[in-house]
C-alpha cells in the first residue's frame, strides 16, 4: 500500500491535484460504460456512449484531456484525411471553426499564416476542417464538448493496477483508482496508451516487436542493415566514432549507445520505438521562453550530437514544423535529436513511480539537448544563432512550465486479440470483412536501438518507413479481447495488432475513429446482452456508417 501511496503522490506532483466525481455521480457511481483513459479516442468513446443513450464517465488519469493531439502534436499525421469520419471528423471541423475567430489569431494573421492545413468541405464531409493547431486550442475543444454533452470527467484517476479490477468470471465488474474510489460499469473501454486497464483485467498482449515469422511480415523484428528516412546515420559525411576516446574502444563507448549486440535480422526482441515530447516552440519575442541549463545538465551527454554536426549534418531545423500563430510542432529529425533511444524498454509494464523516473529522465534529455544546442561552442554558430531564436510557447503548458504534459508514447502494450491487424492486412494481402474504421498512414517505427557495427562506427536501428500501398480497413476483432478472457472490455488504442502494424494505426485520428467504434459496440452489446466478441457485425456496421465513420 506505501508503494501505491507514493505512486499517487507522484503523479499527483506531475497532474495535479485529483478531481472528484459531481454530486450526481457521488451517490451512484454506477454506469453503463466507464472509459478509462485522457486520450482523444477515449473522449470519442465516451461521447459516443452518451450519445447513444446510455449513462457514462470518462476516468482520465491526466490532469488534461486528449492525450498528445493536445499535447504538441499539431501537425497532424493524418494519411488520406477522407477517410477519417464521425466525431474524429468532427472534431477537426471544430478546429477549422476554432481558426475561423479572428481573436484566435494573436501572433500572427490567418492571411500570413496561409492555408495550410484547412480542407475545405466536400459531399462526402459537408463542414470545412483544419488539421494544424496549437495545443491549447484543441484542449479547449475537448474540454468544451464534453461539458456541452454533460459527460463527467474524473480527471487525475489512476486506475490500482494491483487490485483494483474486479472481476466475476470474464466479466469485469468494476475498477477502482488509487483514491479508493470504485466504478461500476456494463461495459469498460480501456482509451489509454499504455493498456494498463487491459492488462490489470488479464488480457493478452504483447511488448517489443514479434519476429518477421511470427506473422509472416518483412518489417518486422529486429531490422539491422535496414535504413529508413533520415535518421541513422548512413547519409552523413563520414562514419561517425562512438568511443569516448575516436578509435580507442578501450575508453569507453559515448553516452546514449549501448554495448549490447543489436540481435539477428528478422528476430523477435523486448525493445520498444523511441519516446519524445512534441514541443510547441515559438519565435516570437513576445511570446518565447527562452532555453535555459536545466538541472543536472551534463554537456558530455550530447557528445555524439557534437560529431554528428561535425560528420556535416545540417538539418537541426528540418522538423519545425509551423503551427499558427508562429508556433511549432516540433519532432524528432535525423541520427540525434529528440528521440530518446533505449531508454524508455520497461516503460509499459513499468509501475507508476518507475514511468514518472522515465518521464522524467525524458524531460530533462531533451531540454538539455535544446540548451546544448543554443549554447555549446561545437554546434555551427549559424545553427546557435538560429536556435536562439526559438523558445517554448509562453501561451501553451501554462501550469507545467510551458512544456509538453504527454510523453509521446509511440507504443507500449499491444492487446493479442481476438484478431491480430499484421502487414499482411494493411497491405491488403488479407481481407477485413468488419471494418470499424480506416488507417491510411505509412508503417512507421521510430529508432529502437543505438549501437556499434562490427566496422567499429555507431548506428542506429528499427526506423522503418513502409508503404501500406493506400487506405485499409481495421477489424473488429483487433478492438475486443480474446474469447473467454473478458466478455465486456474493448481496446481502441493498444489495438491488437503486431509492432508494425501498430506503426501505421498509432495515429491520433484513428485513434478517435476507433474509440467511436468502440463506443458504439459497447452500447450495442449491453442493448443486445451479449459479449463483445459476440455482437452481430451487421447491425454495428449499419450503426458506424449512421454515424459517419467511413468504413472503405
Amino acid at each position: 500500500m506505501k508503494k501505491q501511496t507514493l505512486a499517487l503522490a507522484i503523479l499527483t506532483l506531475a497532474l495535479g491535484p485529483l478531481a472528484t466525481p459531481s454530486r450526481a455521480d457521488e451517490s451512484a457511481r454506477r454506469y453503463d460504460v466507464v472509459v478509462y483513459g485522457g486520450t482523444s479516442g477515449a473522449v470519442t468513446a465516451a461521447l459516443q456512449a452518451k450519445a447513444m443513450g446510455k449513462s457514462v464517465v470518462l476516468v482520465s488519469p491526466d490532469k488534461h484531456l486528449g492525450g498528445l493531439t493536445s499535447g504538441g502534436l499539431g501537425w497532424t499525421d493524418s494519411g488520406r484525411k477522407e477517410k477519417v469520419g464521425g466525431l474524429a471528423r468532427e472534431f477537426y471541423a471544430r478546429v477549422a471553426q476554432a481558426y475561423d475567430d479572428p481573436k484566435a489569431w494573436k501572433q500572427q494573421t490567418r492571411e500570413a499564416y496561409g492555408e495550410r492545413g484547412f480542407e475545405p468541405a466536400t459531399e462526402l464531409h459537408p463542414a470545412p476542417s483544419a488539421w494544424l493547431f496549437e495545443p491549447h486550442v484543441a484542449e479547449k475543444i475537448y474540454d468544451d464538448w464534453v461539458e456541452q454533452e454533460g459527460v463527467p470527467v474524473v480527471r487525475g484517476a489512476l486506475l490500482d493496477r494491483e487490485k483494483g479490477v474486479e472481476k466475476k468470471g470474464s466479466r469485469i465488474v468494476a475498477l477502482t483508482t488509487l483514491d479508493g474510489t470504485r466504478y461500476e460499469g456494463q461495459m469498460f473501454i480501456d482509451a489509454t496508451y499504455e493498456g494498463d486497464l487491459m492488462a490489470a483485467a488479464g488480457v493478452t498482449y504483447a511488448v517489443g516487436r514479434e519476429s518477421r515469422d511470427t506473422y509472416n511480415e518483412e518489417w518486422n523484428g529486429v531490422q539491422v542493415g535496414v535504413l529508413h528516412h533520415r535518421h541513422h546515420f548512413g547519409y552523413l559525411d563520414r562514419p561517425v566514432d562512438p568511443y569516448v576516446t575516436p578509435g580507442d574502444p578501450t575508453s569507453g563507448l559515448l553516452p546514449r549507445i549501448s554495448a549490447d549486440p543489436p540481435g539477428e535480422y528478422g528476430a523477435a526482441d523486448h525493445r520498444v520505438q523511441a519516446y519524445c515530447f512534441r514541443m510547441c516552440l515559438t519565435d516570437d519575442p513576445d511570446n518565447r521562453v527562452p532555453f535555459t541549463k536545466p538541472k543536472g545538465y551534463d554537456p558530455a551527454q550530447y557528445e555524439l550530437l557534437a560529431r554528428i554536426y561535425e560528420a556535416g549534418w545540417d538539418e537541426t531545423f528540418e522538423k519545425f514544423d509551423p503551427l499558427p500563430n508562429r508556433k511549432t510542432d516540433t519532432n524528432n529529425h535525423g541520427p540525434f535529436s529528440t528521440d530518446n533511444i533505449g531508454f524508455n524498454y520497461d516503460y509499459p509494464d513499468a509501475s507508476y513511480e518507475r514511468r514518472a523516473e522515465i518521464i522524467a529522465e525524458h524531460e530533462a534529455y531533451q531540454k538539455g539537448l535544446l540548451y546544448f544546442i543554443a549554447t555549446d561552442p561545437r554546434v555551427p554558430e549559424e545553427v546557435r544563432q538560429e536556435m536562439n531564436r526559438w523558445g517554448l510557447a509562453k501561451d501553451e503548458f501554462v501550469d507545467n512550465g510551458h512544456w509538453p504534459h504527454q510523453l509521446y508514447v509511440r507504443e507500449a502494450r499491444r492487446m493479442v486479440g481476438e484478431e491480430v491487424m499484421t502487414e499482411n492486412e494493411l497491405l491488403k494481402r488479407k481481407p477485413i470483412t468488419n471494418s470499424v474504421g480506416m488507417g491510411s498512414y505509412g508503417m512507421d517505427s521510430h529508432n529502437v536501438q543505438r549501437y556499434v557495427t562490427p566496422e567499429g562506427y555507431v548506428q542506429n536501428e528499427g526506423d522503418i518507413g513502409a508503404s501500406t500501398r493506400g487506405p485499409y480497413s481495421i477489424s473488429y476483432g483487433s478492438l475486443v479481447p480474446k474469447r473467454g478472457e473478458c466478455d465486456n472490455l474493448l481496446v481502441p488504442v493498444c489495438v491488437s495488432s503486431s509492432h508494425i502494424a501498430f506503426g501505421s494505426i498509432r495515429m491520433e485520428p484513428v485513434f478517435m475513429v476507433l474509440g467511436q467504434s468502440a463506443a458504439t459496440a459497447a452500447v450495442m452489446a449491453i442493448d443486445e446482452d451479449v459479449a463483445v466478441q459476440d455482437l452481430p457485425y451487421d447491425r454495428l456496421r449499419q450503426r458506424l456508417v449512421a454515424d459517419g465513420q467511413v468504413l472503405e
